[in-house]
């Protein structure tokens, strides 16, 4: 499940690598030209998680471990990238690899840096690289379009109704909208996802603002409310972040990122709310195991089931599976100890039908 990825997309120059340098402290090479990131850099970020440190103090636990998730920083991408323009090709390539897309929008002037485009718009920006994968994506439906009329003809219904999904994600594709934006029945669906579309992947947008506007670009940037105003259209979350603040707190101790924070008027540091937006674009939670070994946060996509989290964990315990000791952490916190929460009648036993819940503090019971 740690192998899920969020692939960092936008134009050259809106501020890309230097976010990418902040998430991981990676030192992908930022500079002031286009393509100076080729290879797509990787790189693995902890979820914060205030719930394990309360743990880690309950247990005295001789470590902690938290969730993590993993970030991918794509070359920046010009117009003409689905006709091989730039690196188009190894940019298509690489973002199909990814589980979804987070999309680096310039949202500050500057003099310093020069914009690809020669001017500062967002929507702009943002129609350059829809554009290019909804191409791409029209060039991959109209193949698969030729290949099922063809099928069709022989009278298969399921080529006729795989055909009628194919119009309806053409039909958005041709207009510049993404294949998400396609009003496809549950039925259409498995057709598409085979396609592995660029345009039908999960997508946020971050717009990255200049260090004087970190606290406030929120509600005062104008085009930081552009870019929210066409997040909405597409059913798409905005995170705001000042790429700059986020490279310097990445240099700091915990307390003086705190501090930092504090005095920008700033209750979490961006990557924070990028990597919790993230985790929710992706349908992930995680559930919790502590003791005096470990604590320890596991991701699991929403909707799993007891056994299979108890898989992540090691795969015996998925095979051997009798049941699930579960306690949420709020009523864990409020009971104070384990044999409080037991007492209280807090802690539950769930069988293999169970899904698991965020936060679930768990112990596997298991025979192998």
């Amino acid at each position: 499940m740690s192998n899920l990825e969020v692939g960092i997309v936008g134009l050259p120059n809106v501020g890309k690598s230097t976010l990418f340098n902040a998430i991981t402290k990676a030192g992908a090479e930022a500079a002031n030209y286009p393509f100076c990131t080729i290879e797509p850099n990787v790189g693995v970020v902890d979820v914060p998680d205030a719930r394990l440190k309360v743990l880690h103090e309950m247990y005295d636990s001789k470590k902690t471990t938290p969730a993590s998730i993993r970030f991918v920083d794509i070359a920046g991408l010009v117009k003409g990238a689905s006709k091989g323009e730039g690196l188009g090709n190894k940019f298509l390539s690489h973002i199909r690899q990814v589980d979804a897309v987070a999309h680096v929008v310039r949202c500050f002037e500057s003099g310093d840096i020069t914009h690809v485009e020669g001017s500062i718009d967002p929507l702009r920006d943002i129609d350059i690289i829809n554009t290019e994968l909804c191409l791409a994506d029209l060039e991959t439906v109209e193949k698969r379009w030729e290949k099922t009329q063809r099928v069709a003809k022989s009278g298969s219904k399921e080529a006729k109704q795989e055909l009628t999904a194919l119009e309806k994600v053409r039909v958005v594709l041709e207009n510049g909208q993404s294949a998400r934006r396609a009003e496809l029945t549950e039925e259409e669906m498995p057709f598409i996802k085979e396609l592995t579309l660029l345009t039908m992947k999960p997508a946020l947008f971050i717009a990255n603002v200049a260090e004087d506007e970190a606290a406030t670009a929120e509600t005062d940037n104008p085009y930081v409310q552009k870019v929210k105003q066409y997040a909405k259209e597409e059913g798409a979350q905005v995170v705001v972040i000042s790429a700059r603040v986020e490279s310097e707190i990445a240099e700091l101790e915990e307390a003086e990122a705190s501090e930092f924070l504090a005095d920008l008027g700033l209750a979490e540091s961006g990557l924070s709310k990028l990597i919790k937006a993230s985790f929710k674009l992706l349908g992930l939670l995680t559930f919790l195991t502590a003791g005096p070994d470990e604590c320890r946060a596991w991701t699991i996509v929403e909707g799993t089931k007891a056994p299979q989290a108890a898989g992540k964990i090691h795969t015996d315990i998925e095979r051997g599976f009798i049941r699930a000791e579960i306690v949420s952490y709020d009523d864990l916190i409020a009971a104070g100890t384990m044999a409080a929460a037991k007492e209280k009648g807090k802690i539950r036993l769930e069988g293999k039908d169970y899904v698991m819940q965020d936060g679930d503090v768990t112990y596997f019971r298991f025979n192998v």
